[in-house]
């Protein structure tokens, strides 16, 4: 007894070696500044965003998709699956006790060369009842390091679920806004509809009266089937960013419901941040960076095969005929034993799993380098495009109003008789996509605020993960 007590202590002494390198973050290269950052940016990045918009239908939206969207639960259920194999690997580390029990009566034969001696019972009892023990002692720390990247993997999973959040909650507000922007669209088509199914009821009634030529009538039919045409394309898209909508909410295909146009939309602010922020805020670069701690452990767990393992056994029950004698003195069994196991010759498995541990971990370095260069482009192809969309949106806007201009000064001199009716076609034909562009434009415009924040990340993703906790 004192043996085994003295060789606990010694192997518990010995128990701090752990092989393996120890995780140090890789060193990388982060830019000073943004290239197109925004000097009226505003400290709003830790905020739940898309409440700026002031619209109570894309409020709703989003804490319907945050309850019931299937990916965030896949996601839940993978952050569930790596808990257990966190639990599975940390159990190791401890001993691991048992028991067992069991009942037998049996007769054997009292003829034959196999009989019974009389001298023996027949038929016999036996009643067994033990406690167990063992203990795997992680002299080299690979239990230890399979915990370590356990640990890491659990870590990535509750990443990837923000970045599921992330994702989800941007996607939500952008196929809202591109119905709102198409919703514009289809009331533009409509009233210019209308507007040429007037000049096509008064072409007509002039045609039948000889005071314009059949060119001039079939001229407005032309313009008038263009701008119908239109108008099933525009229904259609509608109808399909709402189904992809109501995917996303967890909903069947279906209709959405809004209040509001796209000019009752609030302009949300512009967060501010360095490009260091990048690294902490956002939930892919953290998942990028818990894939590698857990690769790096993985190492250690694979060097660890080389040394030998060392493991404690022990038992103590009773063992007897009656079941009333069980509990006596003289029934009472135990036994204790170490073992001690390790590799000799093995044709190179284990340098072949060091190979692949190392390998992999330099895989998930370069997964994490990429995963940064991936953010910082993010963040500035969305500054890049805000930017550059507002310049559009107003370019756009002066195009409108010349067009509606250059529309009514032909109108004046077509019934002037200074001009043909082709120039008001000319006129109405730069006039209806201009204002259709327009639409567009600014449901564009106000899509890349929503790239900006999902691109930043920032503490609004846990906002947006504590709404969803709160929602289940």
């Amino acid at each position: 007894m004192r043996f085994l007590l003295g060789f606990i202590l010694m192997m518990s002494c010995l128990a701090g070696c752990t092989v393996g390198p120890d995780y140090t973050r890789p060193s990388v290269d982060v830019p000073a500044v943004y290239r197109f950052e925004e000097k009226e940016a505003m400290n709003s990045a830790n905020t739940l965003w898309w409440r700026q918009f002031e619209d109570p239908i894309l409020d709703a939206l989003i804490d319907e998709t945050l309850a019931y969207n299937k990916d965030i639960q896949l996601a839940t259920a993978n952050i569930e699956k790596a808990a257990g194999t966190l639990m599975q690997s940390r159990s190791q580390i401890f001993p691991q006790f048992n028991y067992s029990g069991g009942g037998t009566r049996q007769r054997g034969s009292e003829a034959g060369a196999s009989a019974v001696p009389q001298t023996y019972p027949n038929p016999q009892t036996a009643i067994q009842g033990q406690a167990g023990a063992s203990w795997e002692i992680d002299l080299w720390g690979r239990i230890q390091r399979l915990t370590e990247s356990a640990q890491a993997s659990l870590l990535a999973t509750e990443e990837a679920r923000q970045g599921v959040i992330l994702s989800l909650v941007s996607s939500v507000a952008s196929n809202y806004i591109q119905i709102l922007g198409l919703d514009m669209q289809l009331k533009i088509a409509k009233r210019t509809l209308e507007t040429y199914a007037e000049s096509v009821k008064l072409f007509d009634l002039q045609f039948r009266y000889g005071q314009v030529s059949q060119m001039t009538l079939e001229q407005a039919r032309t313009q008038y089937e263009t701008a119908a045409g239109k108008i099933p394309q525009i229904e259609s898209q509608i109808a399909q960013t709402e189904n992809a909508l109501s995917i996303l909410l967890g909903r069947n295909p279906g209709p959405i419901a809004r209040t509001q146009t796209i000019f009752q939309l609030k302009i949300p602010e512009i967060p501010e941040g360095v490009p260091s922020d990048v690294l902490e805020n956002r939930p892919d670069i953290r998942e990028a960076e818990q894939n590698l701690i857990a690769a790096n452990a993985q190492i250690g767990a694979a060097r660890a095969l080389y040394f030998p393992t060392i493991s404690l056994t022990g038992a103590y029950g009773a063992s007897s005929a009656e079941l009333s004698n069980l509990f006596t003195g003289s029934a009472r069994a135990w036994s204790y034993a170490g073992s001690i196991t390790g590799p000799i010759f093995t044709a190179g498995s284990i340098a072949g799993q060091v190979k692949y541990a190392e390998a992999n971990r330099q895989a998930a370095i370069v997964s994490y380098e990429k995963a940064i260069q991936n953010a910082f482009a993010d963040v500035e192809n969305a500054l890049v495009s805000r930017r550059k969309l507002a310049e559009q949106l107003r370019a756009q806007q002066r195009l409108v109003k010349a067009s509606k201009e250059y529309e009514r000064l032909a109108l004046l001199q077509y019934k002037g008789g200074y001009a043909t009716y082709l120039t008001v076609l000319d006129a109405q034909q730069q006039l209806f996509p201009a204002e259709l562009d327009y639409a567009q434009y600014l449901a564009s415009s106000f899509a890349s605020y929503v790239n900006i924040y999902k691109a930043m990340g920032g503490g609004w993703v846990t906002e947006s993960e504590n709404l969803y906790l709160n929602l289940e």
